[in-house]
Formats: C-alpha cells, structure tokens, sequence
C-alpha cells in the first residue's frame, strides 16, 4: 500500500466529553486533530480517559456531547462494523477455535471478498508480518509475540483506514516489546496507515509516535512531537510523565533566572510568570562539574548520599545544599565516572543554561 498524503483533519474530536453517570466526566471538552497516515500516541496514567477516547472512536462507547468526524463524516451514531477502522486489542482477542490464516480470513470472508483473492490477501499479510509457515497453527499453540502479529495482521488485512491499538504490547516481556516497537514503527512507514496508539509507557511512546497527546483527568495536556514535549514540557505534569527527571522548586528571581536554595540558575529560556515553579533536571544533561566545566554553566552542589552500580551506568543519590535529593546515572565511560565519591563526599554538577528548564506547577 502506497503512503497517502497526509490531511490535517482525518479524525477530529470537536469538544468532547464522555459520562457514565451523567455528573462526573471522564473525558472533559477534548479537542484533537489527527492527520491522515499519522502515528498518534496517547499517553498517560491509568485512570486519565485514554482508552475511554479510542473506545468512542472506534464506536463501543457514545461521547455524551461533542463531535468525532472520521475524513470530515460525523461517526457519533455509526456502528463501529460501518466505520472501516481496525483494531488491536491488549489481549489480541483472536479466535480460539481458528487457525492463524482463519483469523486473518474472517474479516475478509464477512465483508464478502472472493475466496481466491482472500487467500492472496492472508499470504501477503503473513509474509509481512513474519509469520508465513504457520497458517495452520491455532493461537494456544503460538508465543505471545506470534499471537501479537497475528493481532496485528488481522487488524491490517482488510485495508481499513484507521488503526487503533490498546496497549497491544503491554503483555510481553521487555526484549519482545522493543523488538515488536521497532516492528509497528517500520510497518507504519511501509503502509502509510493512520495509527492511533494507547498506552502508559512513555518510552514506547516516545520510540513510535509521530506525535504524543499527553492526557490525564480526562484532558490533554499537551500535544506535540516526542522531542518537543521532551525537550519543552508544558509543565510539571508532562516533564514527569515524559524522560527521566527530577523536579525541584524553585523561586523566579528574573526573566531568565531562579533561585534554588541559596543557588541562583540562569535559563537560556523565559522562566514562567507562576506561583509555583519547578526546575526540571534531566538526568542526560548533567555533568560532573570539572575544571574544563565552562564558566557560563549552572552549578548544583551537594553531597553523596549514595552510588549504586547498575552495569553500563552508575546510579548516584545526591543532597543538594537546597535540602532537595537528587538521582540520576553517569555512563561508566562518561567524563567524571572516575570522580565518584563515597557517600558523604561533595560532588558538583554542571547544566547548562540551554538545559535549565523552568515549568509551571500543573493545575
């Protein structure tokens, strides 16, 4: 299949909420465009509304106010069999008492494709997906990464415009999950299908995604690219929620500067007119402070509370003079592994202004 040209409003949600009781909302007022071909991830804790928005999109759930279009079509009232979108599900959901190939063939056979053109269809999909040779297997007899593809595959066969995945992968161990990751990733560029993803791992998130929607209370957070919501967190909430960081409090003294403690930080970006503000260190652009450390770069000193070695890293738990604990990993072949004290040495670390990010508590 050829990739498409993307359109900026394939799948639109228009201000929608979603009640089960008819008082609390579980999604509140949610307004998203996704374009066509795009792989678009929503993360977030349990709890936040993710699943409930693939639910409605895909049509076994009803918004209770609001719009969802699908290529400019209200869908509101379409039965999910009428909306031509496939989905994966977290625990596949393929048929127990059919074969692999069967699987793949039953949303072909329902949608009336001539049984020669359904055997080509199943084929191909099966040699894309890497599972060509056990067509006759049932799924109690595959893997979890076997039963996954054919997940996969059956959610593919038929064209459909759209995909939805919930948490697909969260049921495999580690090594199969990135292998698996790297796999959807290169499928989406081979079939230039629009891809809507949801899970709570924000490493998967960030290895896929064209761009993320961060949700959480029924809202979202943030939207934006993997290196933008990294490198340029909304606030408090998503800078948690995405990388490894710390956030310590800190108090605006200037345009460009905070105060940490007794510690005055300059940032190379505006620092947010906010009550509360937090300094967000990512533990990637720290640095032992040494006497090539230029003069310009921030510095945060403390003392070791501790060192844990984790292989291809080192662990260190650090006090800061602030009273604030900070951890974070040196690389063993990084610059100042050899510098690492014993709990109850003075250690000084580097950021520099460039990575001095300030956030706004969230709301």
């Amino acid at each position: 299949m050829a990739t498409e040209t993307r359109t900026s409003d394939f799948v639109v949600f228009d201000h929608v909420q979603k009640s089960y009781d008819g008082v609390s909302l579980v999604v509140k007022d949610l307004n998203l465009t996704i374009a066509k071909g795009e792989f678009l991830t929503m993360l977030g804790p349990s709890g936040s509304g993710k699943t409930t928005c693939l639910m409605m999109l895909a049509g076994f759930e009803t918004a209770t106010n609001g719009e969802i279009r699908l290529d400019g079509v209200n869908i509101n009232l379409v039965p999910p069999h009428k909306r031509g979108i496939g989905m994966v599900f977290q625990n596949y959901a393929l048929f127990p008492h059919m074969t692999v190939s069967e699987n793949l063939a039953f949303p072909l056979s329902v949608r009336g494709m001539a049984k020669p053109d359904i055997k080509e269809r199943v084929s191909d999909l099966l040699d894309m997906v890497h599972l060509s040779g056990l067509e006759k297997r049932y799924p109690a007899q595959l893997s979890g990464g076997q039963q996954q593809r054919v997940a996969l595959a059956r959610a593919l066969v038929f064209e459909p415009q759209l995909v939805l995945m919930d948490e697909p992968l969260s049921a495999l161990d580690k090594q199969l999950r990135e292998q698996m990751q790297i796999e959807l990733k290169r499928l989406h560029r081979r079939l230039g299908a629009t891809i809507i993803y949801v899970t709570h791992d924000q490493r998967e998130a960030l290895t896929m995604s064209d761009r993320i929607a961060v949700m959480n209370r029924g809202r979202f957070v943030q939207v934006d690219t993997p290196e933008a919501l990294h490198d340029n967190p909304a606030n408090s909430f998503v800078a948690r929620f995405i990388g490894e960081a710390t956030l310590l409090p800190v108090v605006r003294v200037g345009s460009h500067a905070v105060r940490l403690g007794d510690c005055v930080l300059r940032s190379a970006r505006p620092v947010p007119e906010a009550a509360a503000l937090n300094l967000v260190v990512q533990a990637e652009k720290l640095v032992v402070a040494d006497a090539l450390t230029p003069e310009m770069a921030n510095r945060l000193s403390g003392t070791v509370i501790e060192t844990l070695y984790q292989g291809e890293s080192v662990r260190v738990f650090l006090r800061l003079s602030s009273g604030d604990e900070l951890n974070f990993r040196l690389a063993s072949n990084q610059p100042g592994r050899s510098q690492l004290r014993p709990p109850g040495a003075a250690m000084q670390l580097a950021l520099h202004p460039e990575d001095t990010i300030i956030v706004p508590d969230a709301a």
